[in-house]
């Protein structure tokens, strides 16, 4: 055998075994499952069935809020005034009220009064001795002069109120503007109207205490002109009256 032959069926040999591994080495094939399949149509809903749900949160969160907010609008509206001016009011009508209990020989008292007038502004008696008289009409200008007083007197505390009803209607229209809820305004408003409520007891105790003063100068007055008429009717009496008579002047 020549070389020429040898070196021919050697190559002959190496493709034979270089060949060999192809064929019988099991075929590598990517199983069905693992391909990616891009379906459009249900994409889409995919994405539309997502969007509704995030709509769905969002408006449950915009309840929420609601919610919330409504629950912090009851809450404002709930809330108390943290102002209040009742101690103050009810001082200055507890001062006006003790000016009237302090009113001079003549209380603001009904049965008083007719006790008073009974014995005092009645009619002047024709048995009471000249003394008594004089007596009578002192006691009777003594509770005139008082009444004045006691008048003054209140007109006095009612003018020292002034400035603390100032004080307290300016506090109470600052904290109604300021008011965060229902509640707070209605509690300042109640407040500014209790405010009123004690000026008006200032003016009714002015009006109750002038008109008592003015009262007792008419009522002096009356029981006066009727002593005065039952003094000229003892001085005009017969026997122990005036008598007239002759009367010198200058020694002549």
């Amino acid at each position: 055998m020549t070389t020429r032959h040898i070196r021919a069926r050697a190559l002959t040999l190496a493709a034979a075994m270089l060949a060999l591994p192809l064929s019988t080495s099991p075929m590598l094939v990517r199983p069905a499952h693992a391909l990616i399949v891009f379906d459009p149509s249900n994409y889409a809903q995919n994405v539309l069935t997502a969007a509704r749900s995030l709509q769905q949160v969002t408006n449950q969160i915009t309840s929420l809020q609601n919610e919330a907010q409504m629950l912090i609008n009851q809450a404002r509206n709930l809330a108390s005034l943290p102002f209040s001016s009742l101690q103050q009011l009810q001082q200055s009508v507890q001062r006006t009220q003790q000016l009237l209990n302090q009113a001079q020989n003549i209380a603001f008292d009904v049965q008083q009064v007719d006790k008073v007038f009974q014995q005092q502004y009645g009619s002047a008696s024709l048995s009471a001795s000249d003394q008594q008289l004089v007596a009578d009409a002192r006691s009777r200008w003594q509770n005139t002069v008082g009444g004045l007083q006691d008048a003054m007197r209140v007109q006095a505390g009612v003018v020292g109120n002034i400035d603390t009803n100032r004080a307290q209607m300016s506090s109470l229209v600052g904290a109604s503007q300021s008011a965060t809820g229902a509640l707070q305004a209605t509690q300042a408003g109640n407040q500014l109207l209790a405010l009123q409520a004690q000026q008006l007891a200032d003016l009714t105790a002015v009006v109750a205490a002038n008109g008592r003063a003015q009262a007792l100068t008419d009522a002096e007055r009356a029981a006066a002109a009727e002593q005065g008429r039952e003094q000229r009717r003892r001085f005009l009496a017969a026997g122990s009256g005036y008598q007239a008579g002759n009367a010198s002047m200058f020694n002549r």
